[in-house]
């Protein structure tokens, strides 16, 4: 669904926040103060320029309600801005005090089968909790008091990774404010909402509002209305939370820009096209798949995923790791170069500086084992050495600064609704899922050397693909049949145009809403059994699905099954502009019909050479001047198409140029010398 509007009042940019940002997360309360003064100096070695400070430490500012203790706080920022280092400050809300769970143990999280989550880690509250919602406050307005003019101050950083731990929760709180947020929605009609939600099956009318709750654990399958109005709800209760206490912020430090950590690789709970609008620029933590075979291409996604929702905004890459983490089932380390290519793809793709988890590695607690700038065994280790190695390979690409990656080409929809429609329960088939197909068409084109834009909506590209729809609003259907009248090149994936936002079956033959768009009837879903597959006439593969499909008579039968349940039917259609593909392709035939597709529509990847593991791309300022990143993934010498000087070398590209195994440039395209 297409965003919401921007807010009144206009935002606040980039500040003073150093271009390109380069630093870590930091958390002196875990060291004594003579640590602290050699972080300093170590810092100034590497080439930070901005650093997190204080994202859990509530509990070491306030130890006791209302026993407040900012000495350690004020000596951090001190040291920090006497060596010239700037601070994201952020507000603790994301770890309340043991003090505060234990005298309102009401706060507490629920789960949807009645267990109360005991206190202990971070995220333990409930965002609907008043008790809550006034202590972050109170902490909030206080530091915002005492720091908001703080020279050293250029940000704020509020909460962290929001319903990371808690994204829902049931308890008794929950459903009275859930109860709230459905009789603003509904106006205070409660036939509305059973209408919309179905109750009628299974005969769960409501015929009081104390009798809506949220949907805990029942002894059956629950309306899917239900469900999603509730996974509205509790993102917007999240959004509420991180909107009071920027708004603190806002009042008390004005010009300072106000963010929030997303997760954009989990695409699961959030709308972040909604949280988008609400923050002053976009933010996100990214964490490689240590076992993924695919992790450079998923990096490059959730880069362009949070580059569409910064919608022509800087963006911060806020969290990555050196090296390994902690909470995957194998950590495994990153390898040589590694860290130097997740964080220069980064910044290829829009992002405005790039910080890491953490500053210093942990010497106990659940995260000492996930890696740092400055690892256990101190400056004479690998992962040292290559962060001070990349600090002043970012510091070189200082005129990068108000630069953006130009519009592509090419589009990919995210629909989040339609993503949490299609993974609950009772639909035809498990494996049909959203996240699964998204990542396999980026994944294709990334492979190809094809870059693309992620949105909300139908724009101006030239293709727009569409793996996934299965819920549709009649305004975007509306849209999408607006693009195609335009002329755009459109491609759907299956079981598309089915339901409205309340999973309620579009009226009228499949493929409902889209229909006339598409130029055809389907006439039954044809799930494939685990494991099996389906040909096609073009020497492509289906996966999970078919679908026995009836085109009207001015559609394009471009492929047809050649096995399968519905062998001999239409496969890959065309009605005008736009296709539509009765099954998955496999990745082999996605390598083969996107590229196919991309040309017809005029699109190609920005220089020769570029995919099967080198991605391309380019930045460009207003002023004209261009800057071309490569990244070579694979372990083999890459020959691309560039003229310019390599600003981490200082090299000469004279028309083209080798890029080594593992290797980055960064090339300026005007030709101007690099700078010393």
């Amino acid at each position: 669904m297409p965003p919401p509007p921007p807010p009144d009042e206009p935002q606040p940019g980039w500040g003073r926040i150093p271009r390109p940002a380069f630093g870590a997360d930091y958390n002196p309360e875990q060291w004594d103060r003579a640590t602290w003064k050699d972080d300093i100096r170590l810092m100034r070695e590497a080439g930070v320029n901005l650093v997190s400070l204080g994202v859990f430490a509530w509990s070491w500012i306030e130890p006791r309600p209302d026993v407040l203790d900012f000495s350690g706080l004020d000596e951090s920022l001190a040291l920090l801005h006497e060596g010239g280092i700037s601070v994201d400050l952020a507000t603790p809300t994301a770890a309340p005090p043991l003090w505060f769970s234990h005298a309102h143990p009401e706060s507490l999280p629920t789960t949807a089968d009645g267990r109360h989550l005991a206190p202990g880690s971070r995220q333990a509250y409930c965002p609907s909790s008043p008790a809550y919602r006034e202590r972050a406050a109170l902490i909030t307005r206080r530091l915002a008091e005492r720091y908001g003019e703080h020279p050293a101050v250029v940000m704020w950083h509020v909460n962290n990774e929001y319903g990371n731990g808690n994204p829902h929760c049931w308890c008794d709180t929950s459903a009275a404010a859930f109860r709230t947020w459905l009789r603003a929605t509904y106006g205070s009609d409660l036939e509305a909402l059973n209408d919309r939600w179905g109750t009628t099956v299974w005969g769960v009318r409501y015929s009081d509002w104390d009798q809506v709750i949220p949907p805990r654990t029942s002894t059956g399958g629950l309306p899917p209305g239900l469900w999603l109005d509730f996974y509205r709800f509790g993102d917007a209760e999240h959004r509420a939370c991180f909107r009071a206490e920027r708004d603190i912020l806002h009042a008390h430090s004005p010009g300072r820009p106000v963010t929030t950590n997303f997760m954009t690789a989990s695409m699961r709970w959030a709308d972040y096209w909604r949280w988008a609008r609400d923050v002053d620029l976009v933010s996100n933590d990214h964490y490689l798949g240590a076992e993924d075979p695919h992790r450079n291409a998923e990096l490059a996604l959730a880069a362009d995923l949070t580059r569409g929702l910064a919608g022509g905004r800087p963006w911060l890459l806020m969290e990555h790791s050196t090296s390994a983490v902690q909470w995957q089932p194998r950590n495994l380390a990153k390898a040589p170069g590694e860290m130097a290519r997740n964080t220069l793809a980064h910044l290829a793709r829009g992002a405005d500086g790039a910080l890491f988890f953490q500053w210093r590695q942990s010497a106990y607690g659940p995260e000492k084992w996930h890696s740092a700038m400055v690892p256990h065994g101190g400056e004479d280790t690998r992962i040292w050495q290559e962060t001070k190695a990349l600090g002043g390979a970012v510091a070189r690409l200082a005129d990068l600064g108000g630069s953006t990656c130009p519009p592509a080409e090419i589009a990919l929809l995210l629909d989040y609704e339609a993503m949490w429609a299609l993974e609950l329960p009772h639909r035809p088939s498990t494996d049909m899922t959203y996240t699964e197909v998204f990542r396999a068409w980026h994944r294709a084109l990334w492979t190809t050397g094809l870059t693309c834009d992620v949105v909300p909506a139908p724009g101006d590209h030239r293709l727009l693909l569409v793996p996934s729809l299965y819920a549709v609003s009649a305004a975007t259907a509306r849209a999408l049949e607006d693009y195609a009248g335009r002329g755009g090149r459109l491609v759907v994936g299956p079981f598309s145009g089915l339901v409205d936002p309340d999973d309620r079956v579009h009226p009228g033959p499949y493929p409902g809403a889209l229909r006339a768009l598409l130029g055809l009837r389907v006439d039954e879903y044809l799930p494939l059994a685990a494991g099996r597959s389906v040909g096609l006439e073009d020497g492509s593969a289906g996966r999970l699905w078919a679908e026995r499909v009836l085109p009207d008579a001015d559609t394009v039968v471009e492929s047809r099954f050649t096995d399968g349940p519905a062998e001999g039917g239409p496969a890959v259609l065309r009605h005008g502009t736009t296709r539509y593909l009765a099954t998955r392709p496999d990745d082999p035939s996605l390598l083969r019909l996107l590229p196919r597709w991309a040309s017809e529509a005029g699109c190609a990847p920005p220089v020769r050479g570029s995919g099967g593991g080198v991605e391309v791309t380019r930045r460009t300022a207003p002023d004209g001047r261009s800057w071309l990143f490569a990244v070579n993934h694979t372990h083999d010498p890459a020959q691309l198409d560039a003229r310019g000087v390599d600003l981490l070398t200082g090299a000469t590209a004279p028309g083209t140029f080798t890029l080594l195994p593992g290797g980055v440039a960064v090339i300026r395209e005007d030709g101007a010398s690099a700078p010393v």
